[in-house]
């Protein structure tokens, strides 16, 4: 009776102690573990009118309904509507475009087509859109359509939007922009004629249907690329100027003046990026700025011709760290604003009337944000936020307050909001209120026992030390050995190893709870330590990146709670990738792998990626051939599961393809999963395409890589 007794008096210790398990319907069908979002509002008041869509008409008289999107201009009295949005690759989309006039409760539909990039000129009495590969203009007082060019045809010209290779390695769609007054609007025209089609089936009737784009694989032609800067009161056009040949024009920007455009042109090698500076009357230009780097050029958006109409800010790595710069448009003046041995890695804010720019930057350690502010000389700067952690910031328009969203890699986000201050001689920072500290998340995070992530530092051969996380399984006994998933991108510029909140991710703890250790590892190659640690694997494209993944690999295996025959590495991408090598070249070492939607032959992938840490595949052959997978399947001695979508435009699916057939004549046992017309993203709610995909990879991972100290 004694003993039943005190068995009885434990039983509510014991269930208060019990933590729940982690399941995949928490995390892809519950959402279980998600945030709450809190918007970044300053109290300003909206000054867009309320527009009510639901009682319109359209042009068959059919009821509008809701609008997916609504754009705003100057004109009070025009408002853009989109209609049936639809996407097309990463970052395009196209939809029904209509013009709405509050005044007159007028709905006028612009084009008979779905079209991309509808965007008011400067003053609001003009519409720009993008329609069947041809630009066009809309006047909305005499409600008359100009078509700007007339050439446009799929496959072989483009006007006003980019092809797919600058749309995905430049990251931009919108190829046209109207000048600071609106009196010009400056455009790209492709003409990809001698650029190679790609073609993919698309699995969705009786007979299917072939989707064929221009796709230029490395090695392969480019569009030809040309700028135009149509006048839009005389309705004529001029070609920019500048060195034709095998290029790219990978950005256009207007300056404060309304007849001068910055033309950014690069050379194929993209070691060589130039600013000419373009007369929008006469296309004729000038050399404004030239940068050579003897790896590449890091193109991106971080640059602003300043109201004064006299200087540019920009970001460059020309001293060996991401910093801050500002020139004189006469070339005479030139001051490099920050300086130390760290990137800076956004550009928050840019205060012109203080003379002030706001940044993010990787510090103290690289894996941590926090935001600082220095002057435009260059002369003084603080720090506005402080500690080992991950700030995200949004800036109000008058640069006297933020939001800062605040994590750490086992704590979700605190949101704080901040006023600017003058302090000393200078600025800082003081907390005006908290707004919100994700209680209910913590909650669910102590409920389900969530376990802590520590950062760890590695030793690699070369005699780097690599930055990395460890998750460790729940009620962790260094008596026993565990299994080892290393979860792994390691791309160009890439980091995995942050300090916020998420970078160990819940499907992680899931792992993690049913007794394995997670390891996140960013091997040379990736980002945030600098230029030469970032650039150090120029024309040897996964050399370094997996050879640093096996000494890690190697390293934990020599810790007495590793199950040393029991390493798996898990990846996506450039980290599928990185898993198929790990399997290959690291046969000795990891025991299973895991590659979603891998490249597996940099043959296969788009130019302008490849071709900038590569070269082409004539110029770097033994570059490209000797960290291909597919040319190793004869090593592979572990378990391997490959996945793919069949319609990823991006790593197509012949890469998968192409591995199966390597695996094929190796004589190499494997497993396989295909979703049918998935892209790279291979996603999907409500057709439980997400979920699918999942339980498939968590299902593998405790099959073939648990052991006795596992649950299934």
């Amino acid at each position: 009776m004694r003993k039943l007794l005190v068995l009885l008096l434990l039983i509510p210790i014991l269930t208060t102690a019990q933590k729940k398990e982690i399941t995949l319907d928490d995390i892809y069908k519950k959402g279980t573990f998600r945030g709450e979002f809190v918007r970044a509002d300053f109290g300003e008041t909206d000054s867009n009118p309320e527009i009510k869509t639901d009682d319109l008409k359209d042009e068959n008289g059919k009821s509008f309904g809701r609008a997916d999107d609504m754009i705003f201009g100057k004109n009070p009295n025009a408002v853009i509507l989109k209609k049936g949005v639809e996407q097309i690759y990463r970052r395009s989309s196209k939809s029904y475009i209509y013009l709405y006039e509050p005044n007159t409760k007028t709905l006028t539909k612009l084009g008979k087509d779905k079209a991309l990039h509808p965007s008011f000129s400067p003053d609001g009495k003009k519409i720009a859109y993008v329609m069947n590969n041809n630009l066009y203009v809309y006047d909305i007082a005499s409600k008359k359509t100009k078509a700007i060019t007339t050439d446009g045809k799929w496959n072989f010209v483009i006007n006003g939007n980019c092809d797919w290779v600058y749309e995905e390695e430049f990251e931009f769609t919108q190829a046209y922009d109207w000048s600071p007054k609106g009196n010009y609007i400056a455009f790209y025209r492709f003409d990809e004629s001698k650029v190679k089609e790609y073609e993919f089936t698309l699995f969705n009737n009786e007979y299917n249907k072939q989707y064929s784009y221009k796709y230029p694989k490395a090695g392969e032609d480019n569009s030809k690329v040309d700028i135009y800067i149509y006048n839009v009161a005389s309705g004529k056009k001029v070609k920019a100027q500048y060195e034709q040949g095998d290029i790219y024009i990978p950005r256009i920007k207007w300056t404060q003046d309304d007849n001068s455009l910055v033309v950014y042109w690069m050379n194929r090698h993209q070691d060589d990026l130039k600013l000419l500076l373009t007369n929008a009357k006469t296309g004729t230009s000038n050399l404004l700025y030239q940068e050579k780097n003897k790896y590449f050029v890091e193109i991106n958006d971080d640059w602003w011709f300043l109201k004064d109409g006299k200087n540019y800010l920009f970001a460059s790595e020309m001293s060996g760290y991401r910093q801050l710069y500002l020139y004189g448009l006469d070339g005479k003046n030139k001051i490099q604003l920050t300086k130390g041995n760290f990137d800076i890695t956004d550009i928050n804010g840019v205060d012109e009337k203080n003379g002030l720019i706001y940044y993010t930057v990787a510090y103290p350690r690289p894996m941590d944000r926090n935001l600082f502010v220095t002057n435009f000389e260059g002369s003084k700067t603080a720090q506005l936020t402080q500690g080992e952690s991950w700030h995200r910031i949004t800036l109000n328009d008058e640069f006297t307050k933020f939001y800062d969203f605040n994590s750490d890699i086992n704590t979700p986000q605190t949101v704080t909001l901040n006023t600017i201050v003058s302090k000393g001689n200078f600025y800082g920072a003081s907390l005006e209120k908290t707004v919100n500290e994700s209680s209910k998340l913590k909650a669910k995070i102590d409920e389900y026992g969530f376990g802590k992530v520590e950062f760890i530092r590695v030793p690699n051969t070369k005699g780097d030390t690599l930055n990395g996380w460890m998750l460790k399984p729940a009620n962790f006994d260094a008596n026993k050995k565990y299994p080892v998933l290393f979860c792994n991108y390691g791309g160009p510029g890439s980091q995995q190893v942050a300090n916020r909140f998420g970078a160990a991710s819940t499907w992680h703890q899931l792992l993690a709870q049913r007794g394995f250790i997670v390891v996140s590892i960013d091997n040379t190659g990736t980002g945030f330590r600098g230029e030469e640690f970032k650039k150090k694997t120029y024309l040897q494209l996964g050399k370094y990146e997996i050879e640093d993944q096996i000494d890690a690999a190697k390293y934990l295996a020599t810790k007495s709670f590793v199950d040393k025959n029991k390493i798996g590495h898990w990846g996506w991408s450039f980290g599928g990738f990185m898993s198929a090598l790990a399997i290959t070249k690291g046969n000795d070492i990891f025991s299973g792998a895991i590659s979603v939607a891998p490249v597996t032959n940099w043959r296969f992938y788009d130019n302008i990626y490849t071709e900038r840490y590569m070269r082409t595949p004539k110029e770097n052959a033994s570059g490209y051939d000797d960290n291909s997978p597919i040319n190793f399947t004869d090593r592979i001695k572990g378990k391997y599961l490959l996945i793919h979508g069949t319609a990823d435009d991006n790593v197509h699916f012949q890469n998968s393809v192409q591995m199966v057939k390597a695996l094929v004549k190796s004589n190499i046992d494997f497993q396989s999963a295909y979703y049918p017309d998935k892209n790279h993203g291979i996603s999907g709610m409500a057709d439980n395409t997400t979920y699918h995909l999942w339980n498939k990879m968590t299902n593998w991972v405790l099959d073939n890589l648990g052991n006795e100290n596992t649950k299934k």
